[in-house]
C-alpha cells in the first residue's frame, strides 16, 4: 500500500516565510537602527568639525591671503605650503624642540606631582581627602587666560611677586626680565601648565589607588618592602593603563599648548625662540595674513595629534581585553 504524502502544514509554510527574504528585511532593519540613531549627532560633528577641518586641508593648498579673501578667488599652489614648512629651519631649530621638548618635560613633571598628590590623598582621611580634593581642583578648573595672567604677573620684571623675594634676599640686583630667555620663558610655561594639569592627574590617580588591594600593600609591608619598593612592585604595575591613558592625555594636551605660551610676554612673535607649532601657526595666519601657510601648519599639528589620539585609543582598546 501506497502512503500518500503529507499535506504541507502552516508551519512549513513560515519557516520557508523564514527563509525567504522577510527576516533578512528585519536584520537590515536592526542594522541600521543604531546608524539612524547616531544620524543626528553624525551630522552635527560633520557640520562642526569635518567641514571646518577639510576647509583648512584646501586652504594649505593655496597662497591664500588677504586679495583672496577680498576677491574670493583661489590661488592653488598645490603643496608648496607643506614644503616651506619642512625645509623651514624654524620649524627643526625653534618649532619642534619647542614644542616636543617642553611636551615631554611638561608631561613627565604632571604626571609626577599628580601621582604625589594623589599617594598623600589615598593616606588622608575622608574629611580631608574631600577638602583637599575641592582645593585642588580649584586650580584645574580656573581657565587658562586667567591662570597665564596670575603667572605673568608673579614674574612681573617691574611689579612681580618673584623679583622682589629675591631683591629681598639680596640675590639680583634690580629688576630681571625672566621671559626674554628662552629657558627662563618655558620655565614658567612649565609652572603654569603643570598648576593647571595635575589636579587631573591625582584625581585620576587616586580612584585607581582606591582600588588596589590593602591587604597586598600590608602583606609587602609586613616583608619589609619600603614605600618607593611597594609603588614600582604593587601599585605601578596594577595602575598601568592608568597610568598609560593619563600619559596619552596629558602629551595631548601638551602638545597643543597655546593660550600659555601666546599671552606671555614676547609670545605673541616679537620673541622668535620662544615659538612653538601652535603658535606659529597663528603668527603666520593672522599676524602676517598667510593663511593659507598658517593651514598648513595647522594640518601638520593636527596630524601628529592624530597619531597620538590613535596611540590613546589602541591603549584603551587593549585595557578593555585585559
Amino acid at each position: 500500500m501506497v502512503q500518500a504524502p503529507l499535506p504541507t502544514t502552516k508551519v512549513e509554510s513560515s519557516s520557508a516565510s523564514v527563509a525567504g527574504g522577510r527576516p533578512r528585511r528585519g536584520l537590515s532593519m536592526v542594522t541600521a537602527r543604531p546608524w539612524l540613531l547616531l544620524a543626528p549627532g553624525l551630522i552635527i560633528l560633520a557640520v562642526l568639525m569635518l567641514w571646518p577641518l577639510v576647509q583648512v586641508v584646501v586652504y594649505s593648498l593655496q597662497d591664500y591671503g588677504l586679495r583672496e579673501i577680498n576677491t574670493g578667488e583661489s590661488n592653488f599652489i598645490g603643496l608648496d605650503n607643506y614644503v616651506e614648512a619642512l625645509t623651514d629651519s624654524t620649524l627643526w631649530t625653534v618649532v619642534l624642540p619647542n614644542t616636543v621638548g617642553f611636551a615631554a618635560v611638561a608631561v613627565f613633571v604632571t604626571v609626577a606631582v599628580g601621582t604625589l598628590v594623589a599617594l598623600l590623598l589615598a593616606r588622608l582621611g575622608v574629611v580631608w581627602r574631600t577638602i583637599v580634593s575641592s582645593c585642588i581642583m580649584v586650580a584645574w578648573a580656573m581657565p587658562a587666560v586667567t591662570g597665564t595672567y596670575v603667572w605673568t604677573f608673579i614674574f612681573d620684571a617691574d611689579r612681580g611677586i618673584f623679583n622682589s623675594v629675591l631683591q629681598d634676599l639680596g640675590l639680583i640686583d634690580g629688576s630681571v626680565n625672566w621671559f626674554t630667555n628662552q629657558w627662563t620663558f618655558y620655565a614658567i610655561v612649565l609652572l603654569n601648565v603643570v598648576h593647571h594639569g595635575f589636579p587631573f592627574v591625582a584625581i585620576t590617580v587616586l580612584a585607581g589607588l582606591l582600588g588596589v588591594s590593602k591587604e597586598m600593600l600590608e602583606a609587602a609591608a609586613l616583608d619589609g618592602a619600603g614605600a618607593w619598593r611597594r609603588f614600582w612592585q604593587i601599585i605601578f604595575p596594577t595602575l598601568r593603563p592608568v597610568f598609560s591613558v593619563v600619559i596619552i592625555l596629558s602629551t595631548i594636551w601638551d602638545f597643543k599648548v597655546f593660550a600659555q605660551v601666546y599671552l606671555m610676554p614676547g609670545g605673541a612673535g616679537s620673541n622668535r625662540t620662544v615659538l612653538n607649532l601652535g603658535v606659529w601657526s597663528y603668527v603666520e595666519s593672522f599676524g602676517q595674513n598667510r593663511y593659507g601657510f598658517g593651514a598648513a601648519l595647522a594640518v601638520l599639528l593636527t596630524l601628529v595629534l592624530i597619531v597620538i589620539t590613535i596611540v590613546y585609543i589602541r591603549s584603551l582598546m587593549k585595557e578593555d581585553e585585559l
